[in-house]
């Protein structure tokens, strides 16, 4: 359905394109799979101050994961917001740091992706009434300056109600507002996400929160317990593909969350057992709408932020620390169907954009 456009943006043949061959921005075809790997820089490594993380192990993703927020005045464990916090210097919020500039200066990741959760959280009727345009003009000229494809995920979760408690109406005019400022920098290298928390929102507040087709590229969502089919069917329906945005593997049992510390050796087993091999299975047999994810390769355990989480005080989901999982990870991952970044094809990617 989709894969004559997908061709041209990945190999620059010439070809005819109907109106029904239709593709979002920086999709791959059928069957291929981007990988990013966040959310700090702790956990994506390869850096001269972070030189343990995924990097370190394991080939270069296509993407990386990092955050910023238009968000000026909020307070995140010692961490006063400015407003796009961690995108030119580092930045840390109690979920370690993150600084998406460092990754453009690092040779590891020449040729990587960005994806960037935005947050605007209790900010978004003062995006909506333009109070924030020059910071997301300064924002949207940072992208543009990375000359990278870069994935936007704007006020990711946004059906997580208990910690972004976005008001409706305000959280589509701030998308719209964000929208039109980029468009009129002219920013052409950025694809839009609209990523929901996964499970639990069915088809009508999907709707009732979709920004609409012209302005989103991507459906995404998280994948924590398992696949969100909801958000399948919708995105089916609006012929997007989707991005899983976060995944990092929570086990649960009797609505208990249990010990998830991938340097055990028989927790790890029990890990790829229930939730990585049915994490590629969910990607494999929806490859026709599932196009990416980014996995959290993270030691949440440390982080401040999710100290007294229930879901994430007892995850390390850090690869490297299992030699088995690294092993089965290095196995799926040589797969062809994952795109492994390169010149030739950031190249084509950014051209793609002109």
């Amino acid at each position: 359905m989709k894969n004559t456009l997908r061709a041209l943006l990945f190999f620059g043949a010439t070809l005819t394109i109907t109106a029904q061959n239709t593709t979002a921005k920086f999709e791959p075809k059928d069957g291929e799979c981007l990988v990013f790997i966040g959310q700090d820089l702790e956990a994506t490594g390869g850096l001269d101050k972070f030189g343990n993380g995924y990097t370190n192990h394991f080939e270069s993703p296509f993407g990386i994961t990092t955050y910023t927020n238009l968000s000026p005045g909020e307070q995140s464990y010692a961490h006063f917001n400015k407003g796009i916090d961690g995108i030119k210097t580092a930045a840390n919020w109690g979920a370690g740091y993150n600084c998406a500039q460092c990754y453009l200066e690092d040779s590891d990741y020449n040729y990587s992706s960005i994806a960037i959760g935005l947050s605007i959280v209790n900010h978004e009727k003062l995006i909506a009434k333009g109070k924030h345009d020059q910071l997301i003009i300064e924002l949207a000229q940072w992208i543009k300056s990375s000359n990278r494809p870069v994935f936007l995920r704007i006020g990711y979760e946004f059906d997580g109600w208990d910690w972004n408690h976005y008001h409706k109406t305000y959280y589509l005019k701030a998308w719209k507002q964000i929208h039109k400022i980029f468009k009129e920098q002219n920013l052409h290298n950025v694809a839009f996400v609209w990523q929901s928390k996964g499970t639990g929102s069915n088809q009508k507040t999907l709707e009732d929160w979709y920004p609409g087709d012209d302005l989103v590229d991507w459906c995404a969502y998280s994948y924590f317990g398992k696949p969100d089919q909801e958000m399948l069917t919708f995105a089916r329906r609006h012929r997007k593909p989707i991005f899983i945005a976060e995944a990092t593997p929570v086990m649960e049992t009797d609505n208990l969350y249990f010990n998830t510390d991938l340097s055990d050796p028989k927790v790890a087993a029990a890990v790829w057992k229930h939730w990585f091999i049915p994490f590629f299975k969910t990607i494999n047999d929806n490859q026709d709408v599932i196009k990416g994810f980014s996995y959290i390769n993270s030691d949440w355990a440390s982080q401040p932020m999710w100290t007294n989480n229930p879901t994430f005080q007892k995850v390390d989901s850090r690869i490297q620390e299992s030699t088995f999982i690294s092993e089965a990870w290095k196995r799926e991952l040589a797969k062809p169907k994952y795109i492994k970044p390169s010149q030739n094809l950031l190249n084509t990617l950014m051209k793609s954009t002109d």
